[in-house]
């Protein structure tokens, strides 16, 4: 097959990936409209969607509305954002730091969120302050780590990972001590299931205390998707390229800090998504990029719809999320260190 239609076949596969991975995620959130325990017809949840979208009364009983519209709709969107968020931010630093044993909570971003979310339920007992601060102190942690990072006035990728590793384990023990002191009947079981990561409280006012943080962090390495595919070849090599190292690191670390700092603020912490998917991701479209970033957004947001329908309908009561994904990525993590030998890619 000659090279012009090798190029041509290429891009047609690609076009079709592009389409599929739009749509999957619609697809994924319309399923989950139709599944729950509480029993609702398909019909219903036609008549129900209908409704909402015209302004037509249809002959749906109260509840069933509120089922599908108020409970199960904005639970799967919220569930697309924060996979997603979660997703591109693991294949971004996978990429930044050229190791496939990263996730988007090596910069200190998740033990950060727990360390704010902690102290809201202990201060306030206030949903909101409960969002806010979470999401205060996951930035607050990403930044001492870069401060960490530059000991040596650069910012070497190694640096930057010690600084995440150190600060993760300061906000981890302050953890452990507001657990220690909070009241053990009220606060410490808030807590505790905060920590496991669910999306039982999801409503539309989530999703817009969400949306502005992904959306400007995910759009942000929408467009940077290519600069990291330089920023991957080294330091030297970027340079060498043109491109400023220490300024194209710093945004694609503030752009994944914003995308995973808005999803953990409201969902709690959710492993594994950064680490898993984006290997997924790249078993589907290589190593690019500027097509993995979308790709691994993509198959986030389906994996965490999958994962969040499975641990609400598995059991008679709801399963934390970061149970299932542990599950699944405990084991993919044995096979990338077996692969890989600890090292990079």
């Amino acid at each position: 097959m000659a090279p012009l239609e090798i190029s041509q076949k290429k891009q047609s596969t690609q076009r079709i990936l592009s389409v599929v991975f739009v749509l999957l995620p619609l697809v994924f959130i319309v399923i989950t409209m139709f599944i729950g325990r509480y029993p609702v017809s398909a019909q219903m949840v036609i008549d129900t969607v209908w409704s909402k979208v015209t302004g037509i009364p249809v002959a749906v009983p109260d509840i069933a509305q509120t089922v599908v519209w108020d409970i199960r709709l904005p639970r799967a969107i919220l569930g697309a954002l924060v996979g997603g968020a979660l997703a591109v931010s693991g294949a971004s630093l996978q990429g930044l730091f050229h190791n496939p044993l990263v996730d988007s909570g090596i910069l200190g971003v998740s033990s950060g969120a727990g360390f704010g979310a902690a102290l809201g339920i202990i201060l306030f007992d206030n949903v909101v302050m409960i969002y806010v601060l979470s999401f205060i102190f996951s930035l607050t942690a990403v930044f001492f780590s870069y401060l960490i990072g530059r000991i040596y006035s650069t910012v070497p990728n190694i640096m930057l990972v010690l600084g995440g590793v150190i600060v993760s384990s300061i906000f981890s023990a302050l953890i452990s001590f507001l657990k220690y002191v909070a009241d053990p009947f009220d606060q410490l079981p808030t807590i505790v299931f905060w920590l496991m990561g669910s999306l039982a409280n999801a409503d539309y006012r989530e999703i817009s205390i969400s949306l502005i943080p992904i959306l400007v962090g995910t759009l942000g390495l929408f467009a940077l998707r290519w600069r990291i595919n330089v920023l991957s070849l080294g330091d030297k090599e970027a340079r060498s390229l043109g491109l400023n190292t220490r300024v194209y690191k710093m945004a694609v670390v503030v752009c994944t800090t914003l995308a995973t700092a808005g999803a953990v603020s409201v969902s709690g912490i959710i492993g594994w998504i950064g680490l898993v998917i984006p290997h997924i991701g790249r078993m589907i479209v290589g190593n690019d990029n500027r097509y993995l970033i979308p790709a691994s957004m993509s198959i986030g947001a389906c994996f965490l719809i999958l994962i969040d329908n499975v641990g609400r309908m598995l059991t008679g009561s709801e399963l934390p999320l970061s149970i299932l994904t542990a599950l699944v990525g405990g084991p993919f993590y044995v096979y990338l260190l077996k692969r890989t030998k600890g090292g990079g890619w």
